[in-house]
């Protein structure tokens, strides 16, 4: 016990001195990690008061965060007396093998870039990118962020996005509803094609150019097959399907046109 008073003692400058390092090094990281969320945040807002679209200042805004992130590490790092110069030097030569073992968040990180310049869509547009579909909210460095219709959160790794195809529903005004249907051999298809016409046009919805669209597609196994494809803008798309699928049935009803399903008849004999 008293050999390590007598240490303490005799290193209590050194001891010191490392210590007022350690806190200074300390508040330099605490103080440039607020300055980077500062920045990340200021650029953010200044894309948003351009009116850049809100996907690309999100993307632009975790870069610039990173950067100032790592000019903070370094920055602490040489204050504790760590030769910033040769630990470059160090995560250069090493830059290599880890870019190696990560190729997968390199491409996304180029994937994002290509996502930014190409602008195949852009926040608030509604894809289906990566297999997923959802309302787009803002794109990462790495990844992109999608809401779905039920409010789910998808993160989609952005080379996912961009090796496959993208849909994306809210890039044109207006979009068309295609229903296909079917209705029973027996009925007259002149009256049918005058029913499903009448509901087209008491839905105020419904664009009237491009004209909708109301014929005979398929003469099916057990149902003779109407294609029914009105257009409208992009935002009463559902709405519109909706409300046109249970107008339909109400009105083949009143007119006593019946909707085929699947039938089953099964014989039974009797062997003596």
């Amino acid at each position: 016990m008293d050999s390590v008073l007598n240490w303490l003692n005799e290193n209590s400058g050194l001891i010191l001195h490392y210590g007022i390092q350690a806190v200074v090094a300390l508040v330099i990281f605490l103080i440039g990690s607020r300055v980077a969320k500062f920045c990340s945040n200021l650029t953010e807002k200044g894309f948003a008061k351009k009116k850049v679209d809100k996907a690309v200042g999100s993307f632009v805004a975790s870069i610039v965060f990173t950067l100032v992130f790592a000019v903070t590490i370094l920055m602490a790092l040489s204050q504790i007396g760590i030769e910033t110069t040769s630990f470059i030097a160090i995560l250069g030569a090493a830059g290599l093998a880890v870019g190696l073992a990560l190729q997968g968040s390199l491409s996304n990180f180029a994937s994002g870039v290509l996502i930014i310049l190409l602008r195949p869509f852009k926040s608030g547009d509604f894809v289906e990118a990566g297999s997923k579909m959802g309302t787009v909210k803002k794109i990462e460095i790495f990844s992109t962020e999608l809401r779905t219709p039920d409010n789910k959160v998808i993160i989609v790794p952005n080379s996912q996005i961009m090796s496959g195809a993208i849909t994306n529903f809210s890039r044109e005004s207006t979009r068309r509803i295609d229903l296909v249907i079917g209705v029973g051999y027996d009925a007259d298809l002149r009256q049918a094609k005058e029913v499903l016409k009448s509901v087209l046009d008491a839905e105020t919805r419904i664009l009237k150019d491009p004209a909708y669209t109301v014929a005979v597609s398929e003469l099916g196994d057990s149902s003779v097959n109407f294609v029914v494809r009105p257009w409208v803008n992009a935002a009463d798309y559902w709405p519109t399907y909706w409300l046109l699928m249970e107008n339909i049935k109400i009105a083949l009803d009143d007119a006593d046109i019946a909707i085929p399903f699947p039938q089953m008849d099964v014989h039974l004999h009797k062997q003596d």
